[in-house]
């Protein structure tokens, strides 16, 4: 079993590399340098690697001592913080919401989805994106409470994880200024000569985008592909071309981005799913999410 960590030790050590020198070290901390000096030593002893070595009238760090030292500075900064984090938690008590966000969903419709549970007082929000496998792993260990996704989660044997329908939104076409009108002439066959951007395959909407090109014999030209829902909407703000987006932020994504709806792919609509652990929700603020389902545009 490893000997626990003498934090004592580890402080002596820390003033000794941030001060450049033991005996400056020594009279910061108001204690002899011998004392420090066999501190240090102590601690080297536990690590099993020395941490300083002799330069000139002080010291430097060793490779092993430079790396306890970035791990030092966080666990005193911590330190320092804990008064802080103390007193917020005992007068302050947090309403802690923590939602997994799956790869390529809309932040705008994240944001959008999430409006009903953002006025909560003393809301403390977390919101991990990861991938869908990954955030429905951190979910069936309980440190995610919901996890939005635009589709529902699989059959599990082991792994009971329930979808519940947050609502559909339709998939529209939208373009800077330079491109809108002559993506607007002949839609969407214009799409065939038009530079188009894409989300990435592994969200569902872009196979839904993929199979509806096909019923209208559309061979697009994809002048690039994104994971990332708000990266797509930055480089197709820019004229780099045509790109899809949900229908339920228009209002959003035409004032913070200034493009221009050139039209709409019918019968395709991007799902949305608030996916937990429990048939019957028993977090407050999940059940407001919930209720506040979204009606279609």
């Amino acid at each position: 079993m490893p000997t626990p960590l003498n934090f004592r030790h580890l402080y002596y050590f820390w003033v000794v590399a941030h001060h450049g020198g033991i005996a400056r070290a020594a009279e910061r901390l108001g204690m002899a340098v011998q004392t420090v000096s066999a501190q240090v030593r102590d601690l080297e002893h536990s690590l099993g690697h020395a941490l300083l070595a002799p330069s000139g009238r002080g010291v430097v760090l060793t490779e092993a001592g430079r790396a306890a030292l970035h791990q030092a500075d966080q666990i005193f900064a911590l330190g320092e913080a804990l008064p802080d984090v103390v007193r917020d938690a005992a007068t302050r008590p947090a309403v802690r919401l923590a939602v997994g966000v799956a790869d390529g969903l809309p932040k705008l419709l994240v944001h959008r989805l999430l409006q009903p549970v953002l006025s909560e007082p003393n809301l403390r929000l977390r919101c991990e994106e990861d991938g869908f496998d990954a955030l429905l792993a951190q979910l069936a260990l309980h440190r995610l409470d919901v996890v939005l996704a635009d589709r529902t989660a699989p059959a599990h044997a082991n792994l009971k994880l329930y979808s519940h329908a947050l609502g559909s939104s339709p998939i529209a076409w939208y373009a800077a200024p330079v491109l809108a009108a002559a993506a607007r002439r002949d839609f969407p066959q214009s799409l065939a000569t038009l530079p188009v951007l894409m989300p990435s395959s592994e969200g569902a909407v872009r196979q839904l985008i993929d199979h509806w090109f096909e019923r209208h014999g559309i061979r697009p030209r994809i002048a690039g592909e994104f994971d990332d829902s708000a990266l797509l909407k930055t480089f197709g703000s820019t004229g780099m071309g045509v790109f899809p987006a949900v229908e339920w932020v228009h209002d959003d994504l035409v004032a913070r981005y200034g493009v221009r709806r050139v039209g709409r792919s019918e019968g395709v609509e991007e799902k949305l799913y608030a996916i937990g652990t429990e048939r019957k929700v028993a977090h407050p603020l999940v059940q407001r999410l919930l209720a506040a389902r979204q009606p279609a545009p």
